[in-house]
């Protein structure tokens, strides 16, 4: 019997292989799980521009976790995330490859160029995690929280992301409109 090259190719990523999926890119996925070193940091430099910022242009903080709530509910699939951000690229590149609906919400190009709002809406979201990690991208799915980049990698390639998409009520681009037409037919 002979193999072929793709299906070697895949063969440490068998379930993003049969799915189709998008394979995670490792080296992100490795620099994304070592952001944690980092944290205590990082959030400490979050809340300090965040207080700064936010004081300077009068930021409601009740408002900025009002407008987070709302776009949960609003949105089954979504993204907050940096423009220049390399984890926050690679979570738009594997959903656009998975095919699901989503919406992304980019605070600005990268944390040191945000302003009042978009710095305090980093410190709120990082209330979505246990870890209470303000790094972004933060991902939430069916209003859940799944965490970031290493978080959604994971799912990718265990073969979870489906089934969490499906309990979500998430569907691939397209999909509504396909099953419109098919019950367009009968009628």
């Amino acid at each position: 019997m002979k193999v072929s090259l793709p299906l070697l190719a895949c063969a440490s990523t068998i379930p993003a292989c049969v799915t189709g999926l998008a394979t995670p890119n490792a080296a992100i996925k490795v620099a994304a799980q070592g952001m944690n070193i980092l944290k205590p940091v990082f959030k400490l430099e979050a809340e300090l521009q965040a207080a700064a910022l936010g004081a300077l242009s009068g930021v409601d903080k009740e408002a900025i976790a009002n407008e987070i709530e709302a776009n949960k509910k609003s949105n089954k699939v979504l993204l907050y995330t940096y423009g220049l951000s390399p984890f926050s690229s690679e979570s738009i590149s594997l959903l656009e490859e998975s095919g699901y609906e989503y919406t992304n919400i980019e605070l600005g190009a990268e944390w040191f160029l945000l302003g009042g709002e978009a710095s305090q809406t980093r410190v709120q979201l990082s209330k979505e995690v246990e870890t209470g990690a303000t790094s972004l991208p933060k991902i939430f799915i069916g209003g859940k929280c799944i965490g970031g980049c290493a978080e959604l990698s994971d799912l990718i390639e265990s073969g979870r992301l489906d089934s969490e998409m499906k309990e979500a009520g998430v569907t691939k681009k397209g999909e509504e409109q396909e099953k419109k037409n098919i019950f367009s037919s009968f009628f």
